[in-house]
């Protein structure tokens, strides 16, 4: 799987802001991209693309609330840290009980926003290993025939062998079978293994 760097989304209606967000973060070694809108931000959004977004409480058309709400209906991974003058903290908070990672008051001191920003990459890069990882397990499991999927359920539940035969009409030999065979799909190295799959993945 190709690897790609992260990035920090700046969305501010301040050129200068973006600006001097831009030099900052890449004086660090960060790739930035700078979007003077919500909506400019939008038309260039690309879900596969890691990192976090820094964004203006206060934009004129669409807030930095109305975005947030958006990429929440995406679906999106991005963490948010909003920028926010004095008067905006109550709208912060209120974005931060609703997704936002962080918010970061003006003026604030350069290294205290990239050590916010460095957290928000790390949680994206834990949050989309996750997300590959249920992908993983969600496809393992469309791989399981509806009988193979029958007799996990029932190991999952801690049933031995004898009670599912039992419960399922089968002989104990076919289900230890489609047991062995759910394993190997499932890739589980002990039945413990397989429940926590299948826990995680009802989540």
């Amino acid at each position: 799987m190709t690897h790609i760097e992260p990035t920090v989304f700046v969305v501010d209606d301040d050129p200068g802001v973006l600006e001097s967000l831009k030099l900052l973060l890449r004086s660090v070694g960060l790739a930035a991209e700078t979007f003077a809108s919500a909506h400019e931000f939008l038309e260039a959004y690309d879900p596969e693309k890691p990192g976090c977004v820094v964004l203006d409480v206060r934009m004129p058309d669409m807030s930095g609330l109305e975005l947030q709400d958006r990429l929440r209906a995406l679906e999106s991974t991005l963490p948010i840290i909003f920028i926010t003058a004095h008067g905006d903290v109550p709208m912060a908070v209120k974005a931060v009980k609703t997704g936002a990672v962080d918010f970061i008051q003006k003026p604030f001191r350069d290294q205290e926003l990239i050590d916010r920003i460095q957290h928000a990459i790390e949680d994206n890069a834990r949050n989309r290993e996750q997300v590959r990882e249920l992908k993983r397990y969600h496809d393992r499991m469309a791989s399981l025939t509806p009988r193979e999927r029958q007799v996990m359920e029932l190991v999952v539940e801690g049933k031995a062998n004898k009670v599912i035969a039992s419960e399922l009409g089968l002989s104990q030999r076919t289900v230890e079978i489609h047991r062995a065979r759910v394993m190997k799909k499932m890739e589980a190295s002990s039945v413990s293994s397989l429940v926590q799959m299948v826990m995680r993945a009802g989540k």
